[in-house]
């Protein structure tokens, strides 16, 4: 019995030990198969898969990006790493810094001391220019390599950084037109691609063209709307009016409103986009497009519109201003209460002139919340304008069926919606154009470009753009206010209101203080938003006194620049 079982146990050993063999050479013949196929079946798949391996497009640079006078704004320039690699050494680090010290402006000890420190391969200098990397590139040592590299440069320093915005080629990351119009920048007319070898070297074959291997490929040129002189004006005022008072932020906007091009758009805080990576986030960002605040004032302007829009009144229209009204438990005064406690049945002119918080809630409360938020929101409050530039907000302005009467009442002096600055501007641009609010950007387009991107909306009926044009208009000639230019009719409005805590209810101690106006009154040209927020700490924030003198300089130097005729009878003493 004993010997039979040995035998059995033998015999399963042998039996696994074939197994073993049979998979072995199983496995051994399916790889000599697989090789097989590779080497003598499909060779040319995959020396066609290696010889792809080897192919890279040629160098791109970024298109440049202009002014609507060409002036540069964002270019891209070419440099070079140095680099030194020990495993081709044929020369000591001593006769190495004698040959480099020629080229470049290192001594000839830090040359010497940066190969010594052991690394395999060794920085030398970094941001060579070209005329440079091209002397040491025909020394024809094979110790050294260039490492080219695209930086991107603002020539214009902080002139219009928020528009323009910024690019990182190393993490391909940007912001403003950098990122609108990223496609643009990077589109070249031919996708060549070239043979290169491991150390990045073009490899020259028969059909290579030498001229396009070695001219770097340049993206397309993408040109706005800005003026640059005019850009240089808005950021210059504001800034003296932000010094002066020590303002937290401020805006200055200038379109025309008749095809929505953006000539000016100055944002504090600003930065220098040739620093951006040193600069705090706040900053960066171009909050007239992310934030949102209540208008105040400015937004009575859409008021009457809305009012005249849905029948409700006219120009001829008397509104009762009591002064003081009481809705619930809102008390709604006018501003200037104390000193004209009752002005009775009074103009539109005067409500706009005289700034009346009664006269334009009762306004409001004439129409239906549906009336209302409808017309409000063909002028684009509540959406986004469609502006060409990234971060844009909605704003906000709540569904008629959530307005109780109060709310109503205060939509009607601007405190029941908020907006965006940018917002704003494109609302009042429907008043100085007939009623067609037309998608502001600031990006110059072709004609089939401009019907795919730019769209025009018939906001209110021209009739009801002419009405308040003209109430604004007269409304600002009646006025001592700043706004009321010596050369030009002024359609426009002051605003001020209180800025919302952020983390609670209430209001904080900043002001936003604001204008809005458009110039000549009766043919607009320029259609220009002021808004600053600032303390009543550095004395008392108004709308006349913060913003108006930034309106008025940016109002006149942009006529004179535009070569604008003035409007109005010049009267000499």
């Amino acid at each position: 019995m004993k010997a039979n079982s040995e035998k059995d146990k033998i015999k399963q050993v042998e039996t696994r030990i074939k197994a073993l063999h049979i998979f072995i050479l199983v496995i051994f013949l399916i790889i000599v198969i697989y090789l097989f196929m590779l080497q003598i079946i499909d060779f040319r798949h995959y020396r066609n898969k290696a010889m792809n391996q080897r192919f890279s497009k040629n160098f791109i640079m970024r298109g440049q990006i202009t002014d609507r006078n060409n002036v540069r704004l964002a270019t891209d320039t070419t440099s070079y790493n140095l680099y030194a690699h020990r495993e081709y050494f044929d020369h000591t680090p001593e006769e190495l810094a004698d040959i480099l010290t020629e080229y470049l402006d290192i001594p000839k000890k830090d040359i010497i001391d940066s190969i010594n420190k052991g690394a395999t391969v060794i920085l030398i200098k970094k941001d060579l220019d070209r005329h440079t990397a091209e002397k040491i590139k025909k020394l024809g040592l094979r110790e050294l390599s260039l490492d080219k590299k695209n930086e991107r440069v603002y020539p214009q320093d902080e002139l219009a950084a928020h528009i323009i915005g910024y690019y990182n080629p190393d993490a391909d990351t940007a912001s403003g037109v950098e990122l609108t119009a990223k496609d643009k920048l990077e589109e070249t007319e031919e996708d060549i691609s070239f043979q290169r070898t491991p150390r990045g070297d073009i490899i020259y074959e028969a059909q290579t063209d030498p001229i396009l291997a070695s001219t770097p490929r340049v993206g397309q040129t993408v040109v706005l709307t800005i003026d640059s002189a005019i850009q240089h004006v808005c950021e210059h005022e504001l800034m003296n009016m932000i010094n002066q008072r020590e303002a937290a932020r401020g805006a200055v906007i200038v379109m025309n409103p008749k095809n929505g091009e953006i000539l000016g758009y100055a944002v504090y805080p600003s930065y220098n986009p040739n620093n951006y990576k040193n600069t705090p986030a706040i900053n960066l960002k171009n909050w007239t497009l992310t934030d949102v605040y209540p208008p105040g004032s400015t937004f009575k302007t859409l008021t009457v519109a809305s009012g005249i829009e849905n029948g409700k009144i006219n120009a001829a229209t008397k509104i009762l201003d009591t002064g003081k009204m009481q809705l619930g438990n809102w008390t709604i005064q006018n501003y200037d209460y104390n000193k004209n406690p009752n002005p009775g049945m009074i103009s539109l002119v005067y409500l706009l002139e005289h700034s009346s918080n009664v006269g334009s809630a009762n306004i409001a409360l004439m129409m239906s919340p549906a009336e209302f938020y409808n017309t409000l929101s063909k002028l684009g409050i509540g959406k986004k304008t469609g502006i060409d530039l990234a971060g844009e907000s909605a704003g906000l302005l709540p569904k008629p069926f959530q307005w109780d009467k109060s709310r109503q009442a205060t939509m009607g002096y601007g405190y029941g919606a908020s907006v965006t600055a940018i917002q704003m501007i494109s609302a009042v641009s429907a008043l100085a154009n007939d009623g067609v609010r037309v998608t502001p950007h600031v990006i110059k387009y072709s004609p089939e470009e401009e019907a795919e991107k730019i769209e025009k909306v018939q906001a209110l009926s021209p009739e009801t753009a002419r009405v308040v044009t003209q109430l604004l208009k007269k409304s600002v000639e009646n006025s001592k206010a700043i706004i009321n230019l010596e050369n030009y009719s002024v359609a426009g409005k002051t605003g001020t209101s209180r800025k919302p805590k952020e983390k609670s209810k209430g209001y904080s101690d900043s002001l936003y203080a604001s204008v809005i106006g458009y110039l000549p009154a009766d043919n607009p040209q320029l259609l220009i938003y002021v808004v600053v927020e600032a303390n009543s700490s550095k004395g008392p924030v108004w709308g006349n006194t913060v913003a108006g003198p930034i309106f008025k300089e940016v109002a006149n130097q942009c006529a004179r620049i535009l070569n604008i005729p003035p409007d109005k009878e010049i009267t000499k003493n």
